[in-house]
């Protein structure tokens, strides 16, 4: 079964590169403003709704207005693929998936997408349309086969990155007899149902007096002047080292557990909600919960294992393992507890994590739907 995939590789472009990159991101974001404005604009004033096709007739009207005509000097493609984005983010939009579109921003990162027909890979060489020379790809791995689309994208820190879209058949790993329940937390990012703890590197920490001084120095620099912009950037570049190695911990991680489990049972948290915490959004931000659980969905997925979601209101940490006696209240100080019931005394994660994986299994063997002692147990599964 084929699947698609985006493979990551950072380039280094030439100055003509460089220019005809920067050109491309500045005209993508460009009309992606002007067509956001005109059907917005077009809603308000006329109550007209602007579909795609109607985007894509403003786009070639404006890019013949002879104050646009800059917009001709780049390929077409991705501009039109900007438009297509669009469409999706008005998409998602309407059916209660994501906010309202906004503008983009030069600040912020740049990208342009471009499909089959802007670009030519051959003998492991890239090359955009309108480009003389192939990019200076650093390629870390092959590719499976040959993209289909590609984005380039430019980051504050002043990196470019190519991710390729490929097809590919994933392996599927050796069926094992391992299952494992984890609960995610802030002192260890998560701990097993086998009594495992992964620890927490705490990341934001870490580069927490770093990015405090270039954040000072930045903070004196004159606004528009050349030693903001650079002070600016060695700002991101803290940022981006910070999220590298947040991404690099997780993907191992996540790798691991799928790797050598069958069936990983974790919970559905409300990450959205729960970093609005007044003290703990910052460690709850660091340990990044969301993308951990995103990984390990789509990684199960390829490998042919089973990822089990519990609902966030199964009174996981409460919950004995051993008897099924469920306490009133547990504040979050409370780390161990001993069950009044059969007097077993139990790690506050750990058990947890047990309490997980037990649920996880219920629902796989009943249903997604299992109720008990006045419990309900609900999920979504992966497989």
């Amino acid at each position: 079964m084929l699947a698609k995939r985006a493979y990551q590789f950072r380039f280094y472009p030439d100055p003509q590169q460089e220019t005809l990159l920067a050109q491309t991101f500045g005209c993508v974001r460009y009309v992606y403003n002007s067509i956001l404005r005109y059907r917005t604009d077009a809603y308000y004033q006329a109550n007209e709704k602007v579909s795609y096709l109607d985007a894509n007739a403003r786009l070639t009207a404006i890019k013949k207005l002879p104050d646009l005509l800059f917009l001709n000097d780049v390929s077409s493609v991705p501009l039109q693929q900007c438009l297509r984005n669009q469409q999706a983010g008005f998409k998602n939009f309407f059916e209660g998936r994501a906010k309202y579109p906004v503008f983009k921003s030069k600040k912020h990162r740049q990208s342009a997408e471009f499909t089959y027909r802007a670009f030519s890979y051959r003998d492991g060489e890239l090359k955009l349309a309108k480009c003389a020379t192939p990019l200076n790809i650093k390629w870390s791995r092959p590719l499976p086969s040959d993209p289909t689309t590609i984005t380039l994208s430019k980051d504050q820190a002043g990196r470019y990155f190519v991710s390729c879209l490929c097809e590919f058949d994933p392996m599927l790993l050796p069926v094992t007899d391992k299952k494992v329940g984890i609960d995610v937390g802030i002192k260890d990012l998560f701990v097993t149902s086998d009594g495992f703890k992964s620890g927490n590197p705490r990341h934001t920490a870490q580069h927490a007096a770093k990015l405090a001084k270039y954040q000072r120095r930045l903070a004196k620099k004159k606004f528009g002047s050349k030693n903001r912009l650079k002070a600016k950037r060695n700002v991101a570049r803290v940022h981006a080292k910070l999220s590298d190695c947040r991404s690099d911990n997780l993907h191992k991680l996540s790798r691991k557990l799928i790797n050598e489990n069958q069936v990983v049972c974790a919970e559905n948290l409300a990450v959205k909600n729960m970093i609005k915490h007044p003290t703990l959004a910052k460690h709850i931000a660091d340990a990044s919960w969301g993308e951990f659980t995103r990984q390990l969905v789509y990684k199960a997925h390829w490998a042919g294992r089973t990822y089990v979601e519990i609902d966030r209101f199964f009174p996981s940490s409460k919950r004995c393992n051993g008897c099924g006696f469920v306490k009133a209240n547990m504040p979050l100080d409370v780390r161990s507890w001993e069950c009044p019931e059969c007097g077993a005394t139990h790690d506050r994660d750990v058990n947890a994590a047990r309490n997980i994986l037990a649920a996880g299994l219920a629902v796989l063997a009943f249903g997604e739907n299992v109720s008990g002692d006045g419990i309900s147990v609900s999920l979504s599964c992966s497989r």
